[in-house]
């Protein structure tokens, strides 16, 4: 089987399902595994280098409003792969190629590969789509392999906080100019955490919001996580804000890896519960691999 992946959730799940060989296509953003970075481009972003956070929202405001998506699909590049089988998503218009855009291409292709749209709003979505690519790929045994080892973390680490007392006030912050809170899974995170989510609903989308909310909430704990940025990039993007996030009165802003554990649903996102978890209860969750980074405001 040829496969292309146009959306880098469902690449790293391709690979931790032993599909690597079979990748043939991927987005310029599909950065994990490394592997991953080997694989033809199919996809380019129509947004220029160097915006900032307001600059960022405005453009991709002007693309999706006007029914443009933000990255372009090479149809030339996606022919010569010839797959069998495409990945997608129709969950975000701001993650990944249009889904309209990426059917209508697929339709012209001779033959016309299979097509799968990955659409996941909760936690529990999100291992769903673990089996919608094993029925697709013939990959069940590894299927049930990968769900029973985060299982298995998820358990630990719900073990380790069942019988918390305190549980932090957290507003998980996606975006900063206009500040966003997260929405989707990452209330779910955040209370497996042993945390409060004061801001998100689990299985929403993301929702614009204002510093007066963020304040009102009274969190304990601000978590940065800015879309698709890592720990550094989350750090230096909440310094730019440190006015702001000073005035909302949290105890502590902690800047996370938001696109490897947490922007994207995908099998890293234990990854990110464990990093919440040890942020919130550091005396009773060992400290993850992944950076939580204090930001000084």
């Amino acid at each position: 089987m040829r496969i292309v992946s146009l959306v880098p959730h469902a690449t790293e799940l391709l690979f931790a399902l032993g599909l690597g060989d079979q990748v043939v296509g991927v987005t310029h953003e599909c950065d994990h595994p490394a592997a991953a970075r080997e694989r033809r481009h199919v996809t380019r972003d129509r947004l220029p280098a160097g915006l900032s956070s307001a600059e960022i929202d405005a453009a991709v405001r002007e693309f999706t409003q006007g029914g443009e998506a933000i990255y372009a699909l090479d149809e030339q590049v996606l022919a010569e792969l010839e797959p069998d089988l495409i990945v997608t998503q129709s969950l975000c218009p701001v993650c990944a190629v249009s889904y309209d855009d990426v059917r209508t291409i697929a339709e012209r292709l001779d033959p016309a590969p299979n097509l799968v749209a990955l659409d996941p709003k909760t936690y529990g979505e999100t291992l769903a789509d673990v089996r919608t690519i094993a029925q697709a790929t013939g990959t069940k045994a590894e299927a049930v392999g990968l769900i029973a080892r985060t299982s298995r973390r998820v358990d630990a680490v719900r073990i380790a906080l069942e019988d918390v007392e305190r549980r932090p006030r957290v507003a998980a912050l996606e975006w900063f100019d206009p500040v966003f809170a997260a929405g989707h899974w990452t209330p779910q995170l955040v209370e497996m955490a042993g945390g409060d989510d004061v801001l998100g609903f689990a299985g929403e989308h993301s929702e614009q919001t204002t510093w007066e909310l963020v304040k009102a909430a009274a969190p304990d704990i601000v978590v940065a996580m800015p879309c698709g940025y890592d720990a550094e990039r989350a750090r230096e993007e909440a310094e730019r804000y440190a006015d702001r996030l000073r005035d909302v009165g949290a105890g502590q802003v902690v800047a996370v890896d938001a696109s490897a554990t947490f922007s994207r649903p995908g099998p890293r996102l234990v990854d990110g519960l464990e990093t919440l978890a040890h942020v919130l209860h550091p005396d009773r969750v060992p400290e993850p691999a992944g950076p939580a980074l204090v930001v000084d405001v």
